[in-house]
């Protein structure tokens, strides 16, 4: 399985630590960017081709994305079909002492998330490793529930193509007017 990294200013030195962490452990990282860092680069720029790699390959890829909180990130990556992207920028403790189930888990055993989304400015190196290897060590459950409610998501976002699709049809749009 490939891991594809992306990354703005905000995550590239925490994404220079965890692409040789996961290469010293034996995955095979590709790094979509960002390959220097820019203080005003646009972390889309480095987003979009992660998620539109995963939306191709839901099942045979996963990305790691970075940004200061992560958040934006994960919003850029799930405007794509089959991408499924969890936002992890430290584990919640209880105030009240009740127990708090571990997101980065459950976003993997009942979502089958594809992308984590990483808020660098959060993370220590030592805690974004042990998020990750988490994350690529726990597998989807499959359980019919939890297929039945990414088939619904899916669904969702397939019903949102079409449309797209019909207006963009209507009104000419997406097509080269220089030809």
């Amino acid at each position: 399985m490939k891991i594809y990294f992306g990354t703005d200013h905000a995550g590239f030195d925490l994404k220079e630590e965890l692409v040789k962490y996961l290469q010293d452990e034996g995955y095979e990282v590709v790094d979509k960017g960002a390959y220097k860092k820019v203080e005003d680069d646009d972390y889309p720029d480095y987003i979009v081709p992660v998620a539109k790699i995963v939306s191709e390959n839901p099942n045979t890829t996963k990305g790691i994305i970075l940004g200061g909180s992560g958040q934006g990130e994960a919003i850029v990556a799930n405007r794509f079909p089959n991408v499924r992207a969890v936002v992890f920028n430290g584990q919640c403790e209880s105030k009240d002492g009740r127990d708090i189930p571990n997101v980065i888990t459950l976003s993997r055993e009942h979502n089958n998330s594809n992308i984590l989304s990483l808020g660098a400015r959060f993370l220590s190196v030592e805690e974004a490793k042990e998020a990750v290897k988490l994350w690529l060590d726990t597998p989807f459950t499959g359980e019919e529930r939890h297929k039945r409610r990414i088939s619904k998501i899916d669904d969702i976002v397939q019903k949102k193509i079409c449309k797209a699709m019909k207006i963009c049809k209507l009104f000419g749009l997406g097509k080269n007017k220089n030809k």
